[in-house]
């Protein structure tokens, strides 16, 4: 990946790549900036869906999002736990729904 590369990766999303107590990310920016577009744009992808489903449904809108994140971390996802609680923080805030908030066993801040 170039210098040029236009994308910026919101701290949030670094973040995931920072163990606690250290404050440079375990992954090359390269590998961190490949990861983000693919979590953004599962996070794009599945507004429609998670707007169908909370319309044909009635789930409320955070059961939505505990079934989408449920969805993300099944052995077939393509995210790894931390990646899905953030793609599912970010679908929240792309549909203008609450914040689910991190994980119940801590974790970092929303996506920016």
């Amino acid at each position: 990946m170039s210098d040029d590369n236009q994308i910026i990766v919101p701290p949030s999303f670094v973040a995931l790549f920072v163990p606690p107590g250290r404050i440079k990310p375990t992954q090359s920016r390269e590998h961190i900036a490949a990861r983000y577009e693919l979590c953004e744009d599962l996070a794009q992808t599945l507004v429609e869906h998670a707007q169908t489903v909370h319309f044909d449904t009635g789930a409320d809108e955070a059961e939505v999002l505990r079934r989408m994140q449920l969805g993300l971390v099944s052995p077939a996802g393509v995210v790894d736990e931390a990646e899905a609680v953030w793609v599912t923080r970010r679908l929240a805030e792309l549909l203008g729904w609450p914040d689910p908030g991190p994980p119940e066993n801590g974790g970092q801040d929303g996506p920016d």
